[in-house]
């Protein structure tokens, strides 16, 4: 059985074992593919039965060049790069990573808010540079510090990694309000459950943790935005897609909405004229909440074991049923 992995360097530059994957098969295992080359991917996957893929997009074109292909295993929870309906039509299961960064995405969603609070980098090189040795006054700041004790913060999307979010926010003191169109047991221990405009209304940090989905998609825009507090944090390690660019960075540079953590943009790799890059306050960094290698292991460990159902005969984690 020949499986090919597209785009296997992210997930595993040098830190983890391909090993348990080779025992499953023939593995052809390549670093990257391009992203916008159909041709070549298809190339690529020439006589797989089994394709391997995080964000290198496998296209209704790409399908239709690869009549040996019958399943395809995302490296991600997100299988959007992927023509799911129409692999569906042609008898493709494809199996996606459920659930491995809950912990280390909520995390990474509250640290990016904390570095707009306290800019942490940015004190640490003006003390490296000789700042605070030079400085009349016993301590300084260069930014207002902010204190989310009391705060509201506000979490449009209470699945696993919102709830994940809301547990720290609990911790640190915060009122949690969310959004969701399920509401679950476990969600209303953590948070209060409102309709979109209540928190949009109330919150001074808004967390994206939504899936992307036809409703979400552009869910911060222009008319969402004029809704929200003056000076709000807004904090997306979700999707990049979840907000319009430009209205996201009219509103920072307007001063409507104080800063924005980002870690996703809606192409990535971002491109040059994204108009995020030049809006005030707004940090940004390139994809990484997923990154931590423990949590690496868990997309390997589980890509395997959908691989191995699938060649049982039982296929697990399918979104295309």
């Amino acid at each position: 059985m020949k499986i090919v992995v597209l785009d296997g360097y992210t997930e595993n530059p040098g830190d983890l074992s391909w090993e348990p994957l080779k025992a499953l098969g023939e593995v052809i295992i390549h670093d990257r593919i391009s992203y916008t080359d159909s041709p070549a991917i298809a190339e690529a996957l020439n006589g797989a039965e089994i394709a391997v893929t995080n964000k290198t997009p496998i296209s209704r074109e790409t399908i239709d060049k690869c009549p040996n292909l019958k399943f395809i295993a995302v490296l991600a929870t997100g299988y959007n790069v992927i023509d799911y309906n129409y692999a569906k039509q042609k008898g493709i299961a494809v199996a996606n990573v459920p659930t491995y960064g809950t912990q280390i995405v909520g995390q990474y969603a509250v640290g990016l808010l904390l570095e707009i609070c306290s800019h942490y980098q940015h004190h640490s090189d003006t003390v490296k540079q000789g700042k605070w040795q030079n400085n009349i006054d016993w301590c300084y700041w260069d930014f207002p510090m902010i204190e989310l004790y009391g705060k509201t913060a506000g979490i449009i999307g209470l699945g696993r990694i919102g709830q994940s979010s809301a547990k720290i926010l609990n911790a640190m003191g915060m009122k949690v309000l969310a959004y969701d169109t399920f509401q679950s047991d476990s969600g209303k221990q953590l948070a209060t459950y409102v309709e979109l405009d209540t928190l949009l209304a109330s919150s001074d940090v808004i967390f994206l943790h939504c899936p992307l989905f036809p409703a979400t998609e552009g869910i911060i825009n222009r008319v969402n935005i004029a809704k929200m507090k003056n000076g709000v944090i807004i904090i997306n390690n979700s999707r990049g897609q979840l907000v319009v660019e430009e209205d996201l960075a009219d509103a920072l540079n307007s001063g409507k909405v104080y800063a924005a953590g980002l870690d996703v943009v809606s192409t990535e790799p971002i491109k040059g004229d994204n108009p995020l890059l030049k809006a005030r306050n707004c940090l940004i960094t390139p994809h990484i909440s997923w990154a931590a290698q423990a949590a690496r292991q868990r997309i390997m460990d589980i890509t395997v074991q959908n691989i191995k159902a699938y060649i049982d005969g039982k296929p697990i984690n399918v979104v295309n049923k």
